[in-house]
């Protein structure tokens, strides 16, 4: 007896995004089905982050469409913003909130009911291992919790998407640890997208990779498909234009660095859409406002962005002591 194929909860249908003459992402299809995890993989500006704001419909394309659990991101919005939960780079903060005071906020904001907000608010404490900074101003919180807390907050509705931008950026080895763990458990009931340039972490928690070089998609397939000698590291090489690994080279992988995509700077110099160029607090606060205040008003639509960029305030000066 053949089994039922699972649903297809991400699709992206011919996604491009130009700045004029700059190409951002180029042509790129896609499916994802339900229970699966995806690791997103590609170098500094292979635009990676593009690509996950047009899949949550923070940023429009200039061509193709965009679905989340069949539910269009531009024509139905707010349907979609419910089954989804997203994870910015650097993560929606407001540095004078503790963590609880956020995620009360968010939920409040979905129009949870009371009962179900205290439930999944412990639920997600937990999950993040936030015990021991919940009543701490986030703004005095370390890199790593901040992005424990904005994880925290996609997870708090329950979603059955979750899109993921450097999720296990700046987490120590013990987090990234945890952080490994807590995908397993979800990939077996969600699904996730997790964009990332760090090798290791694409072999350990994912099923499949999207490899993307210059805002082009250039493989898709099982990881053990993609390796090569039982390693990434060669078949990433070659694919995004970094030649053959030395022969000196004794099988590091490429040095991560932190930060934006680097794709993102193209947009930025474009200066042609609102959302793109900047991954600063202030827009991931407004994109999982608009996400949280959309999937409970219609009506709400297009201001919680505004909302966001008027409460955030620079964290610049804050200690990074959690």
């Amino acid at each position: 007896m053949t089994a039922e194929p699972m649903p297809v909860m991400i699709e992206a249908t011919g996604l491009s995004k130009y700045y004029g003459s700059f190409v951002a992402v180029q042509d790129i299809s896609f499916s994802i089905p339900q229970g699966q995890v995806v690791a997103f993989l590609g170098p500094n500006g292979a635009g990676k982050t593009t690509m996950m704001r047009m899949l949550t419909g923070y940023l429009a394309p200039s061509a193709g469409e965009a679905a989340i659990a069949g539910h269009d991101v531009r024509r139905d919005r707010i349907a979609a913003s419910r089954r989804l939960g997203y994870l910015p780079e650097n993560g929606p903060m407001y540095p004078d909130m503790t963590p609880l005071e956020l995620l009360r906020f968010f939920g409040e904001a979905r129009r949870m009911a009371p009962a179900t907000l205290q439930e999944r608010v412990e639920a997600v404490v937990d999950l993040c291992a936030l015990e021991l900074v919940t009543e701490k101003p986030i703004g005095k919180l370390s890199r790593g919790y901040r992005q424990r807390v904005g994880m925290a907050q996609a997870l708090l509705h329950d979603p059955d998407v979750l899109i993921m931008d450097e999720p296990t950026a700046g987490l120590d080895p013990n987090q990234i640890r945890q952080f490994r763990e807590n995908i397993q458990r979800l990939g077996r009931t969600k699904t996730l997208l997790i964009s990332t340039h760090i090798l290791h972490e694409a072999d350990a928690v994912a099923d499949r990779v999207l490899l993307v070089d210059s805002g082009r998609l250039v493989f898709d397939g099982p990881v053990e498909e993609l390796k090569e000698d039982g390693s990434l590291e060669q078949p990433f090489y070659r694919l995004t234009g970094g030649g053959a690994l030395p022969a000196s080279d004794n099988g590091s992988e490429p040095e991560a660095k932190e930060g934006s995509d680097g794709g993102e700077s193209g947009e930025a110099a474009a200066g042609t859409d609102s959302v793109a160029g900047t991954d600063s607090a202030e827009t991931n606060a407004g994109d999982a406002g608009a996400a949280a205040t959309e999937a409970a008003d219609p009506e709400a639509q297009g201001t919680a962005a505004d909302a966001g960029e008027a409460v955030v305030e620079p964290q610049a000066g804050s200690s990074s002591e959690a």
